[in-house]
């Protein structure tokens, strides 16, 4: 298993985990390889040094700076992750606290402005027309593209 560091034309790197690098090779010309940030395809792979097993031997430890206290209670996220690493853990939050009412969006987020309905966390799609009529109701909205790696069921 080949372990790779990738990176989007974006500037966003990930791991890609692939059988060979041939595999590799077929993936990212067939347009399959896709960063899970932005869904771009143009991907490079980068120079990254072998990783290697070696059994129950500890990795030496290196000094870190500490990060301020004020980051860190301000967080639960660890300060140490990338910021893609964490606007997806905050993506992922989103998506599991909210309801999916897809092209009714428009409608159940008025419906809930006027008291037509309990008011409660909901995602889904407008046009670009809706929302700044949502906007010129006092109701606010907010875009939030999301990736496609998270829209399906991972494996």
């Amino acid at each position: 298993m080949k372990v790779l560091d990738l990176r989007c034309t974006h500037g966003h790197g990930f791991e890609g985990w692939f059988a060979s690098s041939e595999d590799f090779e077929t993936q990212l010309a067939s347009g399959l390889v896709e960063c899970p940030v932005c869904g771009d395809t143009g991907i490079v792979k980068l120079l990254s040094a072998p990783r290697l097993n070696l059994g129950n031997a500890k990795a030496p430890q290196e000094a870190a700076a500490p990060a301020p206290a004020a980051a860190v209670a301000s967080s639960n996220v660890p300060a140490d992750i990338s910021p893609e690493a964490r606007w997806m853990r905050a993506v992922r939050e989103v998506l599991a606290k909210t309801e999916d009412v897809g092209d009714r969006f428009a409608d159940e987020a008025r419906k809930m402005h006027y008291g037509e309905t309990k008011e409660r966390g909901i995602r889904g799609q407008a046009t670009p027309e809706q929302t700044e009529a949502l906007l010129d109701e006092g109701i606010p909205v907010m875009a939030l593209p999301i990736p496609a790696g998270l829209k399906e069921t991972l494996q």
